[in-house]
Formats: C-alpha cells, sequence, structure tokens
C-alpha cells in the first residue's frame, strides 16, 4: 500500500508518461430507494436488480489496483442500500492502496430528523464514515426549492436532515459536496417558453441553488451535466441506466449551450464562498461542442478513464459506450496508450478530468500545444484560471475544510473572465427564497 502523503509521486509519473491517473467508475448497486424522474434506475423503473458481492467486489477492486487505478468511485443506484457491504468494500480498496476514494447518496438516510435519536443516528454513521479510507462523500440535490426536491426525490423531509446533519459531519472533520444534475426543475419555477426568459430564468436558478446549498452549510458544490438527449430512452440508449425519457433531463442543443452558459457565468460570483469543482474551462468546450467545433482534449474513457457495471461486472470505456467491452474487471489491466476520440455525450465524470488535464498529457509535443493555444487562447486562459482555482480549494479534499483566505485571494487574482462572448461584469447574486 503507498502511503497517501506520496501518492503524489505516482499521479506525477503518470503524466510524465503521457497518461491521466487512471479512474474507475464501479457501479456497486443499480437499485434505488428515491423516484427521481430524471434517473432510468428510480425506484418505480421495472428492470432486475443487481449489487455487487462482497467477495466479487473485493476481487475487482484488487485487480483495479494492480492494474494501476488511483481514483475509485463506487456508485448506484443508492451505495448505501446495503452499507454494510459498502464499508467493507471501501476498507478494501484503501488497503490495496486506492489514495483516492468516493461515494455518495440521494439523502434517505436524513429523514424523519424530528426523531429524537436522530442527532445519535447521524453520528455513527459520520463516524464510520470518518473511520473509512473515502476522501470524498456527496449528497444529490435536485433544485434551488426544497419542496421540488423532495418531491423529485420522493424523499421528504429530507433537506431538513441535510441540514442538521452538516455540523455533525463538519465536527468530525468532514466536508460533503452537494452534487447537483443540472435539469428543468432546477430553477423550482414554471418555465418560461420565450428563449431570452429561458436563459435569465435558469440563471436565476442557478444563483438561488449556490445561496441554498450554502444556506444548508454545504461547503462544495459539484454539477452533472444532463445525461440524456432530445431522443433518451429511460436506461436504454447507455450502459449506465441512468439516463431518462423525462423531459425534466431532455434539451435541445440551444438549450444545453444556454444552461452551460449560465453556469458559466455564474460561477465566479461564488468560489469564494464554497469550493466549486466544476471547472469553466471545461463548460466552455461544451459550449463549443454544441456549436460544431471540435476539441484537442476528447473523452480519455477507455484509455485512463472506465466503468464497471453491477450486472455483469465488466469493464467498459464509460457509462455510454456499451458495444466497447474489457471484459471482466476481475481480469483488466489497463489498455497500451491509445489516442482520446470520443464525444459523444456530455457526461462530465470523464470529461471534465479529460478537459483539465488534456494540456498537461501534452507536454512531449510542445509544437501541438503551442498550436493548440494560438487556436484557442480563450480556453487555456480559463484552464490556467482552474489551476489556480483548484489549488486554492486544496485539491478539493473531502477530509478539509475551504480555507477563505485562499478561496478569497483567489477571488482578488481572479475576479471573472471572458470567453464565450459572455459579459465581463455578470448581475450580482440573488438571495435565495427558501
Amino acid at each position: 500500500m503507498i502511503p497517501k502523503r506520496l501518492s503524489w509521486i505516482s499521479e506525477a509519473r503518470s503524466l510524465l508518461q503521457g497518461r491521466a491517473p487512471a479512474q474507475l467508475v464501479l457501479q456497486f448497486t443499480d437499485a434505488c430507494n428515491a423516484h427521481c424522474p430524471q434517473c432510468g434506475m428510480r425506484a418505480s423503473a421495472n428492470f432486475s436488480r443487481s449489487r455487487l458481492q462482497v467477495e466479487q467486489g473485493k476481487r475487482m477492486i484488487t485487480r483495479a489496483a494492480r492494474s494501476g487505478v488511483r481514483a475509485l468511485s463506487l456508485t448506484g443506484g443508492e451505495p448505501f442500500l446495503y452499507q454494510d457491504d459498502l464499508f467493507t468494500l471501501l476498507d478494501h480498496a484503501g488497503r490495496e492502496g486506492i489514495p483516492y476514494l468516493r461515494t455518495g447518496t440521494n439523502g434517505f438516510l436524513f429523514r424523519d430528523s424530528d426523531r429524537e435519536d436522530f442527532p445519535a443516528h447521524i453520528e455513527t454513521f459520520v463516524c464510520r464514515l470518518v473511520a473509512s479510507p473515502l476522501r470524498n462523500f456527496w449528497i444529490s440535490l435536485d433544485s434551488a426549492s426544497l419542496e421540488v426536491h423532495e418531491e423529485m426525490r420522493g424523499l421528504p423531509g429530507v433537506v431538513e436532515g441535510i441540514r442538521k446533519a452538516l455540523p455533525l459531519f463538519h465536527r468530525q472533520g468532514l466536508y460533503p459536496a452537494a452534487n447537483l444534475g443540472l435539469n428543468r426543475n432546477l430553477p423550482g419555477s414554471d418555465e418560461p417558453t420565450d428563449k431570452k426568459a429561458f436563459d435569465s430564468w435558469y440563471e436565476d436558478g442557478l444563483r438561488r441553488f449556490f445561496e441554498m446549498a450554502i444556506d444548508l452549510g454545504f461547503t462544495t458544490i459539484n454539477f452533472c451535466y444532463p445525461m440524456s438527449s432530445e431522443d433518451a430512452t429511460d436506461g436504454e440508449d447507455s450502459l449506465y441506466q441512468a439516463t431518462s425519457a423525462d423531459r425534466v433531463v431532455r434539451f435541445t442543443v440551444e438549450e444545453r449551450k444556454s444552461i452551460y452558459r449560465a453556469l458559466f457565468r455564474v460561477i465566479p460570483d461564488y468560489r469564494k464562498r464554497i469550493r466549486i469543482f466544476t471547472p469553466r474551462s471545461a463548460l466552455y468546450r461544451l459550449v463549443k461542442g454544441q456549436e460544431g467545433a471540435g476539441t484537442d482534449y476528447p473523452c480519455r474513457g477507455g484509455i485512463d478513464f472506465f466503468f464497471a457495471s453491477a450486472d455483469s461486472g465488466r469493464v467498459y470505456p464509460c457509462g455510454y459506450r456499451s458495444d466497447e467491452d474489457f471484459g471482466p474487471l476481475e481480469e483488466f489491466s489497463l489498455p497500451a496508450r491509445s489516442e482520446a476520440h470520443c464525444t459523444r455525450c456530455d457526461w462530465e465524470c470523464f470529461r471534465d478530468p479529460s478537459e483539465t488535464l488534456g494540456p498537461l498529457l501534452q507536454w512531449k509535443n510542445p509544437v501541438g500545444l503551442w498550436r493548440s493555444w494560438k487556436q484557442d487562447p480563450d480556453f487555456f486562459s480559463l484552464w490556467w484560471e482552474d489551476l489556480r482555482y483548484y489549488q486554492a480549494c486544496g485539491w478539493f479534499s473531502g477530509r478539509k475544510a475551504p480555507e477563505k483566505p485562499r478561496l478569497q485571494a483567489f477571488h482578488r487574482l481572479f475576479p471573472v473572465t471572458g470567453g464565450m462572448d459572455l459579459p465581463a461584469h455578470p448581475e450580482p447574486p440573488v438571495q435565495p427564497s427558501v
């Protein structure tokens, strides 16, 4: 097992070899107890559910670690439906030396917060998380309206439970992230039909979401991009069943550009108040992609990043490309390096790190790097800004509180940047209505 304080050496070695530190998203289960319309794994979806058995999961994780995987996300469904098994697998991954471990929840654990034993119940859960080798923990939120979020999830009372639980997490030294999948219900109000009104409506919803998350006590936010296209079907257009046919996550090309632009505009106003994992350089590239422009740094799924499904235990380049099967995870080895090429989806799990790490991986080709910069200097300006911000955020360790002086110092250095023909000075943030 590599001591975590030395793990950066392994990451640096990968970059020097022109490869990103290997990442695996391992679907622990596709079972779920929430009713989210934006996900094909919701409780009402009609398909046979699966989950990894402990011994099988251990073998898979061991193989992944020995193949060079440095980051492991254990995802669902809802992973904490089987939390004893989940903790066993987390502990095993830590013993195998995987330094970056991540998982999360739909929040069902935080219901019934008016119970007398709720603080003790959550304290026990938090202590168990803290005792594990977990680095980052997320809690899902869907809307700037608490009522809309709970209605979408079918989990009444969960938000008040989150509000009460977060101080208990922080006291134990764990700082959960709010995880939002961009959707039409984010603003929590009726959607306008006018295109111009849609833009301002969505941007206002994002600002209210930030204010709500900060008010609840979150110190970190991550955004997931829509996992469905205009013609999506429930879980049928991808290997990972999180896609949905519901209109709540079906956007036209122009609407996608609008929501990505809105998030791009809003992020600078909040970077000094809360850690925001979503890189603006990746949002910039997504908008360019919607406009038909290519990228110098396509997704590295199938090269350095991989997905393994709960039902088969087999490895794929990502949760989308079901036609490329690497075989059982228990027999997996990292493939020989090949060139990245895929831009088939917007999913942030692999696209964001591919864009962020892309220029670092191009160091052996300085002429190509120079040409990339000449072709799109706005991207490189944003990329440098993102790297400086990630540094100010302590590289987003969920085991460390945000350092407000570093965030404020970053904000003074990068108050706002341009790109995408956006206004240099966005409107001031609005106050939440919660």
